[in-house]
């Protein structure tokens, strides 16, 4: 069974808690790399907005880390649309194998 504390910190991820929030534990949290690579001014990846730190440690992190790293990738996206500033590239140039 999972603590009070673990399943405390997944509710708040995700407020609606209950069952999707229990499925979220048995799925590792995928990385949000879209193969692009390049940072911007201000040091966040352009195609999926982690700052040096968040790429350097992923593999560190623990899936709670990685579910709050993708909520802050989330704030950041929204923030540069509401700003007019959204500059993602289409697609990787990496071919996918499927």
């Amino acid at each position: 069974m999972q603590t009070t504390d673990n399943r405390s910190s997944i509710e708040a991820l995700h407020p609606s808690g209950g069952a999707v929030a229990e499925q979220l534990e048995f799925f590792p949290v995928p990385s949000p790399c879209r193969g692009i690579c390049q940072s911007d001014q201000r040091g966040y990846c352009r195609g999926c907005l982690r700052s040096r730190d968040e790429r350097f440690n992923w593999m560190k992190f623990t899936d709670a880390q990685k579910r709050e790293v993708i909520r802050l990738c989330r704030q950041r996206f929204l923030r540069l649309q509401r700003a007019g500033k959204v500059d993602l590239p289409e697609e990787p140039e990496q071919p996918t194998l499927f």
